[in-house]
């Protein structure tokens, strides 16, 4: 038998997903059929599974060490096998916080790291968080049964930045909350082809292709086209590369990169977009393989209370890489306007 005393990491989800994760490896039908034969009980009563899961609420499982080692799985870091020091280099380079409390962690994540898995042998910044939790005793194996932190917002592979996630259950809801609704302000740095010479804000209709994982913009509204919306506003640059400051204000797959590239001004490196010619230029000269965007402010809204409440009217940022900035005073600060 198994007895779990809820905490603040299984309270505040329904029953029967928290069932799935401790019994990882069971069918769910399984589950529902331990709850049906009362093998599963919630405060000792019988329970559906739907019952969304209290504070201290006792969940016991009436069920033979065999049976729960069967269907339970513990969690295993894709780093094991690694040494210490190769953990340690590998690490270093993907979290660099850049802010952190007791419900939320954010990070300044490197090109060439996925957000999140894309199958199930990648190593993602999500399994390189949940390594720097266990290591700096933010968290424990035991706890990882019933809950693992998540990230808030994806960021491309190639694309470099900041990136928030939820170390508690709260802290992941009210933060993924946050984004869904739009009140949190992301600003992106970005090289593009062409001279920009003003602010303006661009809507448009983004159609994916789910198949080539690629986006086309469109100007009017199509079957399975999400609207969007971009702003920018450029920094500094000349007749041939301009930075811009790109505020994102919705949220899509790939949006900022194809959504300039409609406009004429793709961004440098990017190859599913980009100029081919100028990238070519930008490989060959500065070693460049993926595209000159980063993910450099986030700012919280004022008034964010309970799990946020340390966030509230807050400014992060993130310097971009060094070598971002070496190809601006290459191409822009030497050069001049």
């Amino acid at each position: 038998m198994k007895t779990i005393i809820a905490g603040k990491n299984e309270a505040g989800q329904r029953l029967d997903k928290l069932l799935f994760k401790l019994l990882n490896k069971a069918p769910k039908s399984f589950v529902y059929k331990m709850l049906r034969k009362k093998n599963i009980t919630l405060n000792g009563k019988k329970a559906e599974g739907s019952e969304m899961v209290q504070p201290e609420d006792e969940i016991k499982l009436f069920l033979s060490d065999e049976t729960m080692e069967k269907f339970s799985e513990s969690y295993v870091s894709p780093l094991a096998g690694q040494t210490q020091q190769q953990k340690e280099n590998k690490k270093q380079a993907a979290i660099q916080v850049v802010y952190e409390d007791s419900n939320v962690l954010v990070v300044n994540k490197p090109a060439g790291l996925l957000s999140q898995k894309a199958k199930e042998t990648d190593i993602s910044l999500v399994e390189y968080l949940i390594s720097y939790l266990l290591d700096t005793n933010r968290i424990t194996l035991k706890e990882l049964e019933t809950f693992k932190p998540g990230i808030c917002n994806r960021l491309d592979r190639n694309t470099s930045g900041l990136v928030a996630a939820g170390k508690t259950l709260a802290g992941l809801k009210t933060l993924s909350e946050l984004f869904r609704e739009r009140t949190l302000s992301k600003y992106y740095l970005c090289l593009v082809k062409g001279a920009v010479k003003e602010k303006k804000k661009i809507t448009g209709y983004l159609l994916k292709d789910e198949k080539t994982n690629q986006v086309t913009i469109l100007s009017k509204q199509k079957e399975n086209a999400d609207y969007i919306e971009t702003e920018y506003i450029p920094l500094k640059g000349n007749d041939d590369y301009t930075l811009l400051r790109v505020k994102l204000i919705t949220g899509k797959t790939h949006q900022i990169r194809a959504h300039l590239s409609s406009m004429g001004y793709p961004i440098i490196g990017d190859s599913k977009y980009g100029d081919r010619a100028v990238n070519d230029k930008f490989k060959k000269q500065f070693k460049l393989s993926h595209q000159l965007l980063h993910s450099y402010e986030m700012i919280f809204p004022e008034g964010l209370e309970g799990e946020l409440a340390n966030l509230s009217g807050m400014k992060l940022t993130a310097e971009p890489p060094e070598y971002f900035e070496d190809i601006l005073k290459a191409c822009i600060e030497r050069k001049g306007r």
